[in-house]
């Protein structure tokens, strides 16, 4: 269990830094790149892009090794802590200093996304067990719901546009994972017989196309009107499908579901705080006013 824990946070200290540096990257990028694969053209040029993502990488090894070690209803709740460190390690680079509000919506977050994690603790189940209408009502409604999404950001700005932009990422990117959970399965009854499945292809596709979705929201707004909606979204539908599809069970009953519903309202609550934030909207305006340029300060 230490070895879990400690792998836990390393890869949310990982995953933070590497948030920040992807930004920091995209964020220079100009707004017409948006959704666009000219964006991650030239940020596959940007070594401090590349870092961003070698350090992802780094934090999946120590998101393996701490499920290796301890249950996922440990692991996520403790990973979610990289936004304490992502969101106030991008305003110390853009040299602003976080006031009440912002600290308020940044713990908010965080401890409403753990607190309903570690209340619900999803488990059992299994992807073999959904059919193939199973899958298309997954993938069916997940596209919907980006659609929807960058539908809404299309009629936003500032930081609500990049959190609109992280919904739909975040609805692609749990639906990465579960795509991942059903070709792993696939391997596990041989190569053959994985190639043989559309689960891995449609994995990478998931994959690059979350991808863009991601740099797309840090390049329209600051990291924290993007990370946090990223990162309380990818879990919550993850978990929806593993109920709804693969007979995933989650802890209900009082007071378990009271406490879960209280985490889901504080990280809704500590969103809205930062997507209204004038600080927040600053760091956006900051960056539209001065061209692109990174606030005057130089990582190269």
């Amino acid at each position: 269990m230490p070895v879990a824990v400690v792998a836990s946070l390393a890869a949310g200290v990982c995953f933070a830094v590497a948030g920040v540096l992807q930004q920091w990257a995209a964020g220079a990028r100009p707004d017409e790149e948006a959704l666009s694969w000219r964006l991650l053209a030239h940020l596959v040029r940007d070594r401090w892009w590349r870092y961003g993502i070698g350090l992802a990488v780094l934090a999946y090894g120590f998101q393996s090794l701490a499920l290796a070690y301890g249950p996922l209803s440990l692991v996520q709740p403790l990973i979610v802590a990289e936004l304490i460190f992502a969101v106030p390690l991008s305003a110390r680079l853009h040299r602003v200093t976080l006031g009440p509000r912002e600290w308020f919506g940044t713990l908010a977050v965080a401890a409403g996304l753990a607190l309903a994690l570690a209340s619900a603790r999803p488990h059992g189940g299994r992807t073999g067990a959904a059919d193939l209408l199973s899958w298309l009502l997954i993938l069916g409604a997940t596209g919907a719901l980006a659609c929807g999404a960058l539908a809404a950001a299309r009629l936003l700005s500032g930081p609500w546009r990049a959190s609109a932009t992280a919904l739909a990422a975040g609805a692609v990117m749990g639906t990465q994972s579960v795509l991942l959970a059903a070709t792993v399965d696939r391997f596990r009854l041989g190569l053959l017989t994985a190639l043989a499945s559309w689960q891995p292809y449609a994995f990478v596709v998931a994959s690059v196309g979350g991808l863009l979705l991601i740099q797309s929201a840090f390049q329209q707004g600051p990291l924290a009107a993007s990370m946090t909606v990223l990162d309380a979204t990818e879990p919550v539908v993850a978990v929806t499908v593993g109920i709804a599809a693969f007979g995933e069970a989650v802890h209900t009953g009082w007071p378990v579901s009271a406490v879960t519903v209280t985490g889901l309202a504080v990280v809704t609550a500590g969103i809205v705080s930062l997507d209204s934030s004038p600080l927040v909207a600053a760091l956006h305006d900051r960056r539209i006013g001065g061209g692109g340029e990174r606030s005057g300060v130089s990582l190269r």
